[in-house]
């Protein structure tokens, strides 16, 4: 029998003890698998707590359908019928500037007529196909965004995508391991305008000829959740792994041994494996690793994280005066303000909020503005109120308020991510039986997660013999 420890109870976690369980049992490998998570609730940032019945997500609220591993997840796992899609609402989305909401454009026509961008800005992106080639180095965001479509788009629609999806600075976040799939249209197509003309002649090919096609370089999709919230999707991990998951378990080490690893708790409890899986943090697991490479450390720390403060308002829809009819909008850094962004839940999901109400939730914080995270929380809830009024002129009181600190949300892909990859790479080979995984390394989102999670299984059952 094979002794495997999984630490960290997270999605990542969750998802690589549960499929790694299911396919060594296929595989016919006799596991003693335990799932150790340091928090009561394994979950990890993936919270769904109702109150005066408001449902607020702590971190993401759902996965986009476009991508098939969280749905492939969800089928082996028998919860595809409870599967809850968000309305036609959430395809519409807006940018806060210039002290109004502007609704990103969706073809060439309503982008002419859009004001987000001056004429100036327009111009500037039609010389997009005549951009400097790409350095040849790992490249900011911030950098490519001023190369191919000029500062204005910077700041008015890739800063503020950034904010949305990594709360992260676009001047030293990478592009190519942040948005890969837009690096590789500008090396296969030479520009993003001949790639945008060459994918859409493909896929009116492919749907002439009867193929499904998803979309190329956008998130598309359709996000996905569950009525009773994200949260539906771990606790059903959980539940099937039933035993196997210890909670309130903290690790305060990972060493090496004669007969493979020892995982050493707070509690002082010492536990054998062959094979022992962090899905924790990068700086959790640097912590737990210093005993065993401390050049594997070194790497794990230089990963930064951002912060993030979630604040959840509810109000009552008769005079708000917005129809709340989209996704919700975003803020360029140079509006001044506190909110990066607020999605408005309760228009994308029904039962996010009691009849008659709505529910916002808005995002502050993140890498540009780490001094947030200090604010009392009776200012920062002042402060998100005068921004919903600026953006959307709501003046009315909430009914109901909820903020979530996160002191450690997302994990930042600096410039050089790369190069730390292959650099933990090489240390790991060196240590067999141990592997990393979560969202520290190759994407934050929940369908990145499970991504990572089935690579990890196939890595973990060639350790096991599998």
């Amino acid at each position: 029998m094979k002794k495997v420890l999984v630490i960290g109870g997270g999605i990542s976690g969750l998802s690589t003890a549960w499929l790694l369980d299911k396919r060594a049992g296929e595989a016919g490998i006799n596991l003693d698998l335990c799932l150790l998570e340091q928090e009561q609730q394994p979950g990890g940032k993936i919270k769904s707590v109702r109150e005066d019945g408001f449902l607020c997500e702590w971190g993401p609220n759902g996965f986009l359908d476009s991508k098939p591993q969280t749905l492939e997840l969800c089928a082996a796992l028998g919860i595809t019928d409870r599967l809850h899609r968000s309305n036609d609402n959430a395809r519409k989305r807006y940018i806060f500037t210039g002290g109004e909401l502007h609704r990103l454009p969706e073809n060439g026509p309503s982008f002419l007529k859009s004001r987000l961008l001056s004429w100036p800005g327009k111009l500037r992106l039609l010389g997009e196909p005549f951009a400097a080639n790409p350095p040849g180095t790992d490249e900011s965001l911030a950098a490519f965004g001023r190369r191919r479509l000029g500062a204005e788009a910077l700041q008015k629609l890739i800063a503020p995508m950034a904010s949305g999806i990594f709360a992260g600075d676009p001047e030293t976040m990478s592009l190519v391991s942040c948005f890969p799939r837009i690096a590789e249209l500008e090396r296969e197509y030479g520009g993003l305008f001949v790639a945008m003309l060459a994918l859409a002649k493909k896929k009116k090919q492919e749907r002439k000829e009867g193929k499904i096609s998803s979309s190329a370089a956008g998130p598309g999709g359709t996000l996905t959740s569950f009525k009773e919230g994200i949260q539906f999707l771990t606790d059903t991990l959980a539940a099937q792994l039933g035993g196997r998951v210890r909670t309130g378990v903290a690790v305060a080490a990972v060493t090496r041994s004669d007969d493979g690893w020892e995982v050493r708790t707070t509690a002082g409890e010492t536990l054998q494996a062959d094979l022992v899986i962090s899905a924790a943090p990068a700086f959790a697991a640097a912590g737990m690793l210093e005993g065993v490479d401390t050049a594997l450390v070194e790497i794990l720390r230089q990963i930064p994280y951002s912060t993030l403060n979630v604040v959840c308002c509810g109000f009552k829809k008769e005079g708000l005066g917005h129809p709340l009819d989209g996704f919700g909008y975003l803020v360029p850094k140079e509006e001044g303000r506190t909110v990066l962004g607020t999605l408005w839940d309760s228009s994308m999901f029904e039962e996010r909020a009691p009849g008659g109400m709505a529910l916002l939730r808005s995002m502050a914080g993140g890498a540009c503005r780490p001094e947030l995270m200090e604010l009392p929380e009776s200012e920062l809830l002042q402060r998100v109120r005068d921004d919903l009024q600026a953006a959307m002129g709501i003046s009315q009181t909430p009914c109901f308020s909820r903020i979530i600190r996160h002191q450690q949300a997302i994990p930042q892909y600096t410039v050089g991510h790369g190069k730390r990859l292959e650099a933990i790479e090489g240390r790991l080979s060196s240590l067999p039986g141990l592997l990393l995984t979560g969202n520290a390394f190759k994407g934050v989102g929940l369908n990145d997660c499970v991504a990572a999670s089935q690579a990890t299984v196939d890595r973990a059952l060639a350790v096991l013999g599998g």
